[in-house]
């Protein structure tokens, strides 16, 4: 690897930790990169998921007052994360590489639709516990806990819009802002990028050097991404949100 190509990926590693921590498909960066460094497909998708893993440990660090009273629903829904993340890890060493080609970008542009509908949906479900006399599940229930668990069946495979997909799934179905599901969405990110990651040390090779930079380039975006992020109200976190699944859309479709 040439001082340049290192330094391209070190500086994805920074935009993909920053975009990840605000929004989430900083993959749809860094993979990219990878390739064009000559890492074949799968090893730069292992690399790339033990490399953002900093990130998204920095982001939730970013993101501690908002978990402030969110440990019990954090740890289950991590259960769900850590599940789909094995599952998705032990795909990608069966599966074709092309396997999720096709219902990729229909699974994001889905996740944008309820994430610009999140609010309407709210108030609708609201409406419905008030006439019905019933509260809101704490931690969403079965159904965001199935939800979830198969989001990150997909993200132990590629990760690339995983985060749209979880917030718009506790959009749906957490009474909460959307800053606090953010900082939630940062701690399964870390947990599926962890739980995939350890199961490709045994099975799959790493470009350590890539790793590396990675690591300390989204580590370093990650609190970027935090400063940013917590600063944007509902409405621009959500047309973030919007474009930047647009643009992963638009390259999904183009690979």
């Amino acid at each position: 690897m040439t001082i340049w190509e290192m330094l391209a990926v070190f500086a994805a590693g920074i935009s993909a930790g920053t975009i990840n921590t605000i929004v989430g498909s900083g993959t749809l960066i860094t993979f990219p990169v990878l390739l064009a460094t000559g890492l074949p497909p799968v090893t730069a998708t292992v690399s790339n998921a033990l490399g953002l893993i900093p990130g998204s440990i920095s982001g939730a660090i970013g993101y501690r007052a908002e978990l402030k009273g969110q440990r019990d629903r954090v740890l289950r829904l991590s259960v769900a994360a850590a599940i789909g993340g094995i599952c998705g890890a032990v795909l990608l060493t069966t599966l074709p590489a092309t396997a999720f080609e096709t219902i990729v970008p229909v699974l994001v542009a889905l996740a944008l639709v309820l994430v610009v509908l999140q609010p309407r949906i709210a108030r609708a479900v609201q409406r419905r516990r008030d006439r019905n006399g019933t509260d809101a599940h704490p931690d969403g229930g079965p159904l965001l806990f199935t939800g979830l668990l198969l989001a990150s069946v997909y993200g132990g495979y590629f990760t690339a819009a995983q985060g749209i997909i979880y917030l718009s799934l506790m959009g749906m179905l957490l009474d909460d802002t959307l800053q606090r599901l953010n900082a939630v969405k940062n701690v399964l990110a870390a947990v599926v990028n962890s739980i995939a990651a350890l199961f490709f040390l045994f099975v799959a090779d790493f470009d350590w050097t890539v790793v590396l930079l990675l690591a300390v380039g989204s580590a370093i975006g990650g609190q970027f991404g935090a400063k940013i992020g917590r600063r944007l109200p509902p409405a621009a976190l959500r047309g973030v949100i919007v474009v930047v699944g647009t643009v992963a859309i638009v390259q999904l479709l183009l690979r």
